[in-house]
């Protein structure tokens, strides 16, 4: 990617829009409004920004009044960014904007994305989308507001500097970013650990059910749609349960299921050192990374538990 002519075009740009993936995680957030406030920064214009819902922890981030989740018609824009969506179809709503631009980038760290805009920068190696930024974007405009989203995702995509993506460059980006003004004690606890009465009952609740499966080495918990009403629960109050099954002690691979309409659950994914989760979503239409991934599947939750453990048990033999 040629990134002068891509900061050459934004800076000309009349329209220039962002847009995350459907059911944005931390990585998503940081990403798009981490790349807002940086041309808000370098080229002192704004960017319209498409998300769905943002989580209230990620709301003290500057831009987040900014984004636009209805996904009204708009003029087409002379330059329209992807961030943190592996392909075109988790842009959601997004995508009419996106197929109707003059000019598109799409910048993501999932192994899974073939490629899907005008011009892609897409690095697998990078622990998230948020660092992949950091690493093009000029230090001299990074301000602190930049820094705080970019470290937000950095973040929520390395389990708190805890998976298997982190590397050195991580490291060295997080470094960055502090001495740009970032105090990580706030952004970690504020967004990572802090948890609702709600969100502490309904992760009680998924680990008091869960099941064990496959001799200890996977374990699984489910949501259904009652449950989820019963607590009053958003996919925000989801957060975080699936790591905390997947430090149980002895298990190689997580699962959570949210069911999301009847018999349609969504899947969440985590290994810890053998399985390869995101081939097994590809083969449910899903994607990832080798340690995260997801899915939607459809049935009762049984179904889709033993449909996820026979392709887990050909990677553990």
């Amino acid at each position: 990617m040629d990134f002068e002519k891509l900061w050459n075009r934004i800076s000309e740009a009349k329209r220039v829009g962002i847009c995350g993936h459907v059911r944005p995680d931390g990585d998503c957030v940081g990403s798009c409004l981490g790349m807002y406030n940086y041309i808000l920064s370098r080229f002192g214009k704004e960017a319209d920004v498409y998300m769905e819902e943002v989580s209230p922890e990620f709301l003290f981030l500057n831009g987040t009044d900014k984004v636009i989740k209805g996904y009204p018609d708009a003029e087409k824009y002379d330059v329209f960014l992807t961030l943190d969506s592996g392909d075109a179809e988790r842009l959601g709503d997004g995508i009419k904007y996106f197929n109707e631009a003059g000019y598109t980038y799409c910048f993501d760290h999932h192994p899974t994305n073939i490629g899907y805009a005008k011009e892609n920068l897409i690095d697998s190696k990078a622990a998230a989308t948020a660092e992949l930024l950091a690493s093009i974007f000029d230090e001299d405009y990074i301000d602190l507001n930049t820094a705080n989203c970019l470290y937000l995702g950095i973040v929520h995509d390395t389990g708190v500097f805890k998976h298997s993506n982190v590397t050195r460059r991580t490291m060295e980006i997080a470094g960055l970013l502090i001495d740009k003004g970032v105090i990580p004690g706030d952004i970690i606890d504020k967004t990572f650990y802090e948890k609702t009465y709600v969100q502490n009952q309904i992760l009680g609740r998924c680990l008091m059910e869960s099941i064990l499966l496959m001799d200890g080495k996977v374990i699984v918990s489910y949501v259904p749609a009652e449950i989820q009403s019963f607590y009053g629960i958003s996919n925000s109050d989801m957060g975080g349960i699936i790591d905390q099954l997947r430090i149980t002690k002895g298990v190689e691979v997580a699962i959570l299921l949210k069911e999301a309409n009847k018999r349609e659950w969504k899947v969440s994914l985590r290994s810890n050192s053998i399985v390869d989760v995101s081939k097994i979503s590809v083969m449910f239409a899903g994607g990832g990374h080798i340690r995260a991934a997801g899915c939607t599947m459809y049935g009762s939750a049984h179904d889709c538990i033993n449909s996820l453990t026979k392709e887990i048990e050909k990677q553990l033999h």
